[in-house]
């Protein structure tokens, strides 16, 4: 009843309903339109092919690597539940998963988290704030983000594929690019965990808590930032 009588007292004529209508078409028209240019997936093949071109030149020095390597940098980060609303376009259905005791939470959201590993959830769950996902489509709470390597540092913490050479988990890495150190602040990042999912010379860099930039793959980026994928020289420091 109060939703009838809200619309009621809001009622306009048509003609002013489908120009605000048209307005609001144009405006999501433009927005997708910038979107479409951010959800453009990495060129994994010739982002391999230069990996590997530039790291033989460095293998075929007299020095050899000398702990000196060529990377890709990319993003993870935690999504935040608050950010996976019905207005923002997401899927919002709330849904629950083993391991969540029944709660439930928006099915983007979730996706999310199983993408991303952790989600920090509203409201804590016996003073729990995030969910992990535990593989297997089972969830569970946690108190930290964590890793192979401990509770995850925002813009030190990163994953590599596996062993290479010197890097390797545990390094601490220096990384020389413009475009890493205005994203993320930062040019030092600790090898903290391993991924099946990570490429060779890739290392995925912990950006930390934020709501996601959209629905759709723009899931995978914070919405603080667009930033998809850098190369960088990387030195091995320890």
């Amino acid at each position: 009843m109060e939703t009838t009588s809200h619309r009621n007292s809001n009622r306009r004529p048509n003609r002013i309903d489908f120009r605000r209508l048209s307005i609001k078409i144009a405006s999501f028209a433009i927005l997708a339109a910038g979107y479409s240019q951010l959800r453009a997936d990495i060129p994994w093949p010739e982002v391999v092919q230069r990996l590997a071109y530039e790291n033989e030149k460095l293998a075929r020095r007299p020095q050899g690597h000398d702990g000196e390597y060529f990377v890709v940098c990319t993003l993870y980060y935690t999504p935040r539940e608050s950010g996976f609303t019905f207005e923002r376009g997401f899927d919002a259905t709330p849904v629950t998963k083993p391991g969540l005791g029944g709660r439930r939470y928006p099915r983007d959201f979730l996706r999310s988290v199983k993408k991303e590993g952790f989600g920090r959830i509203v409201t804590p769950v016996n003073g729990r704030h995030y969910i992990r996902y535990n593989g297997g489509g089972s969830f569970a709470f946690a108190s930290h983000p964590t890793s192979g390597g401990g509770v995850l540092v925002d813009r030190y913490s990163a994953a590599i594929k596996s062993t290479q050479g010197s890097l390797r988990h545990g390094a601490i890495v220096e990384t020389s690019s413009p475009e890493v150190q205005k994203v993320f602040g930062s040019t030092r990042w600790k090898i903290m965990d391993t991924g099946g999912g990570l490429r060779r010379w890739q290392i995925d860099c912990y950006f930390g808590e934020d709501e996601p930039l959209g629905p759709g793959k723009l899931q995978g980026r914070p919405r603080a930032t667009t930033f998809e994928y850098a190369y960088a020289n990387a030195r091995i420091l320890d």
